[in-house]
């Protein structure tokens, strides 16, 4: 077997001790991060956490005050020109220019990155077929709806075919159907081998898409695992039992040492992760008692419990940082 065949790909984004101040007000404050090639990373947190920034300082808009910051290998202090060759950027508003059509749009775009005249003629059209834009091709945005301004936002972000996007809250304004469309241009994008650094406000997009999350808050990364780790540092997990009957409900309670009884629903709260053996062992007893279940089902933390508990709070040694790392 090669080498290539057993050496992992270097990843897409690095960041190691970032750090940004404006005056007394520090933004960043010694992040660490790590992006892996052909996922999508998600950075979650409150308004002002640093998210923007730190998508502005990937994409050479802002030179960081210290620590280190390489997008597809480069440095984007020393290399800022070659980081910007291999990146794409959708910011939290429409760059679109509204005296230009939407495919003289895309041309702009394809003479920015220096392409070919054929080459740019050939993009533009496939990106306005890929994102729907077809029959609108030489309309001026200013007659868009903001779902079709975000659609040929993104693909003015494709033209120069880049490596790693920054999709910096790219869904912000549009409706779930919109939303939900542009879900998709992600998942096919992954798809295709692009990585994408993801912010957003919305919990359920980053839960959909991300292969990844990092929480910001305070300047500071609180959290960083896959969607599942982060739910399981959030205590409130609860397997959920229903019965036929209140005397198939007393019997379950007295069996299972208590937990929290709701009489009208005739079910019963168990903590718990809700595993496979913590199911087996709560069914085992349970049948073993003679207790019939009619129903069973799982309640774990979502994203907007960690939300709340891992942000807006004093900042404090965190031992949810350190049960991922």
């Amino acid at each position: 077997m090669s080498t290539s065949d057993t050496t992992p790909a270097a990843p897409a984004v690095e960041i190691r001790g970032l750090r940004l101040a404006y005056g007394d007000h520090v933004v960043l404050d010694g992040i660490d991060l790590t992006v892996a090639t052909g996922t999508v990373h998600a950075l979650l947190g409150p308004n002002g956490a640093g998210k923007t920034t730190t998508v502005n300082i990937l994409s050479t808009l802002l030179a960081p005050d210290a620590g280190t910051v390489r997008v597809c290998g480069h440095d984007v202090t020393t290399d800022a020109a070659a980081v910007r060759s291999c990146i794409g950027l959708t910011g939290q508003f429409a760059a679109v220019d509204d005296l230009l059509t939407a495919r003289e749009n895309l041309v702009l775009m394809g003479r920015l990155h220096h392409l070919p005249a054929s080459e740019i003629r050939t993009r533009s059209t496939d990106l306005l077929a890929r994102f729907g834009l077809s029959e609108v091709a030489d309309d001026r945005p200013s007659t868009f709806s903001g779902g079709m301004r975000r659609r040929l936002d993104l693909a003015m972000g494709l033209v120069g075919r880049p490596r790693v996007l920054f999709l910096d809250e790219p869904t912000t304004g549009l409706d779930p159907r919109s939303r939900r469309a542009m879900w998709d241009v992600v998942r096919e994008l992954v798809g295709e081998g692009v990585t994408i650094l993801l912010t957003t406000q919305y919990l359920e997009e980053a839960d959909h898409l991300a292969d990844r999350i990092s929480l910001l808050d305070g300047g500071h990364v609180v959290a960083d695992g896959t969607a599942a780790e982060l739910k399981r540092l959030v205590p409130g997990g609860h397997v959920r039992l229903t019965f036929p009957d209140t005397e198939a409900l007393d019997l379950a309670s007295l069996t299972l040492d208590g937990g929290d009884e709701d009489r009208e629903a005739l079910a019963l709260d168990v903590p718990g992760t809700g595993d496979v053996a913590t199911l087996r062992d709560l069914l085992v007893r349970l049948d073993g008692a003679g207790v019939p279940v009619a129903e069973l089902s799982v309640r774990t933390p979502d994203l907007d419990d960690v939300f709340l508990a891992l942000t807006g709070q004093p900042r404090r040694p965190q031992p949810a940082e350190e049960a991922l790392r």
